[in-house]
């Protein structure tokens, strides 16, 4: 960052179901243990949607720069701050703990208390600079820039670690089975990771594109569930499970669809020894047998964001092509925000966009 630059360019939410304005924000230098990012591209999620259109609350006073997925490279830090970090390609994490609370100590970084989220409880990434806590921002290696652009990676910090970790929790193993509930946003990358432990993989969702894009991600099997009941739906995937030879138990459900009808499906597939993470967000209800738990011996976890300590482990997986990124993102340019978001909500996007400013 020049002495020059006295604004950031930024977009702002200033009203629930209102178009972002964009506007100038005063610069301010990143204080001790910051640093400020010069961003790349900025991951249109489900949750900008949820708090633009669907009543989730922020943890900032409005108007805020939404976005949390965020690329770019350093150009200017705190005290405190490696200096040598300025230049730097990174990732921001979509939650930065603070890594000296003691949940942060004993490794349970996720719920950090005093984590902090861009785009929620601070300015975030649609705009040309953002400012961040330091500690967990993750330096981008060369090798891992030979398989994917740096607006590309923004991603990397929820679409694909939400549902890598997720995948990690449930101890996927190869051979078993792995049922994927919406395969679209995060769920193609849930789709990714569980094909790339060797699992056996069942995709399902509602729209077609979706579902060959999910077998093109390694998807053995692919079901359109519109218009099925739950009963039907049961059907198909133990009928999927048993023609590729997958174990009748011990499944691990991913719902990463973020609807009321995903979450009622992946509840009812659970089975003895199941194993159920839930890593999509809504803020409908649902109503379910609890006691299924029990009676299956299964186990139900919810998965908020990723450890920020795992983010250089799904690099690697990057730099390796284990997950890939290229087929599944689209650059625009974040003056088309708006246009971007009303086709998300709409539900007509088929990739994900990266907004680049």
């Amino acid at each position: 960052m020049t002495n020059e630059r006295k604004s950031v360019q930024g977009w702002l939410m200033t009203a629930p179901n209102e178009p972002f304005e964009q506007r100038d924000l005063e610069w301010q230098s990143p204080q001790s243990g910051e640093l400020c990012v010069e961003i790349a591209g900025c991951g249109v999620c489900h949750t900008d949607l949820s708090f633009l259109y669907h009543g989730v609350p922020l943890r900032a006073d409005l108007p805020l720069v939404l976005g949390h997925e965020i690329s770019g490279t350093v150009c200017e830090v705190g005290e405190g701050v490696d200096t040598s970090l300025v230049g730097t390609p990174v990732i921001v994490p979509a939650v930065l703990s603070c890594g000296e609370c003691a949940l942060c100590k004993a490794d349970q970084r996720r719920i950090c208390r005093a984590q902090v989220m861009p785009g929620n409880d601070r300015h975030g990434g649609y705009a040309s600079h953002v400012t961040v806590p330091a500690r967990y921002v993750c330096p981008v290696g060369e090798k891992v820039l030979e398989k994917a652009q740096l607006w590309e990676l923004s991603i990397v910090s929820d679409a694909v670690t939400t549902p890598y970790q997720a995948v990690k929790r449930s101890g996927l193993a190869a051979g078993e089975l792995a049922v994927v509930i919406g395969a679209g946003g995060i769920g193609i990358h849930a789709v990714q990771v569980a094909a790339a432990t060797g699992a056996c993989v069942v995709a399902l969702d509602i729209d077609e594109g979706k579902l060959e894009t999910a077998k093109m991600a390694g998807a053995a099997a692919a079901i359109n569930v519109k218009g099925l009941s739950v009963k039907d739906i049961r059907g198909a995937v133990r009928s999927e499970a048993k023609g590729l030879g997958a174990p009748k138990f011990l499944w691990k459900i991913f719902e990463t669809s973020g609807t009321k009808p995903g979450q009622e499906t992946a509840y009812a597939l659970l089975s003895f020894g199941a194993t159920l993470a839930v890593v999509g967000f809504t803020m409908a209800k649902l109503e379910l047998r609890l006691s299924n738990l029990m009676a299956f011996d299964a186990t139900a976890f919810g998965n908020w964001g990723c450890d920020p300590a795992l983010y250089p482990e799904v690099l690697e997986w990057v730099a390796d092509g284990r997950i890939k990124l290229s087929p599944y993102v689209e650059r625009r340019p974040l003056a088309e925000i708006n246009t971007v978001f009303e086709a998300a909500h709409r539900g007509e996007l088929q990739k994900r966009v990266v907004l680049a400013p």
